[in-house]
């Protein structure tokens, strides 16, 4: 059985990384139609959904989006969250247009100082009771 639930779309995160977690956090209190469930790159249902979608989890550090069984990840991942959202998130999804090599660039760059500059957790995040039911296991 895949751990990709139908219609949902799943999120892949760096559960060490405060940036990261800042982003989570600020997508769970945005997502008020619960679109998203939410699992880290480390725990093992993450690298289950890694190793199904043929995504090799010891080169992936980045967010990865599922929609509709599809994986999208770094700056695509993103923005195509933005648009999930809605509202004015939504207009972020205009800088698709931007050829990925130019985003994922930008998008590289932070993630490869996003521990220098943001810092990191020694263990992974663990979900209040309240989010807990957006977070797969």
């Amino acid at each position: 059985m895949s751990p990709l639930p139908e219609n949902s779309n799943i999120i892949l995160f760096d559960g060490i990384c405060n940036l990261c977690n800042s982003y989570v956090n600020k997508t769970i209190k945005l997502d008020k139609k619960n679109k998203f469930k939410f699992a880290t790159l480390q725990s093992e249902v993450g690298k289950k959904i890694l190793r199904e979608c043929l995504i090799d989890p010891s080169v992936t550090d980045s967010i990865i989006l599922f929609e509709n069984k599809t994986a999208y990840s770094k700056s695509t991942a993103v923005l195509k969250i933005a648009k999930l959202i809605g509202g004015l998130y939504s207009l972020a999804f205009a800088f698709i247009i931007i050829p990925p090599f130019i985003r994922n660039a930008v998008y590289d760059f932070i993630a490869k100082n996003r521990y220098k500059w943001f810092g990191k957790k020694e263990t992974c995040m663990v979900p209040t009771e309240e989010i807990k039911s957006k977070f797969i296991s």
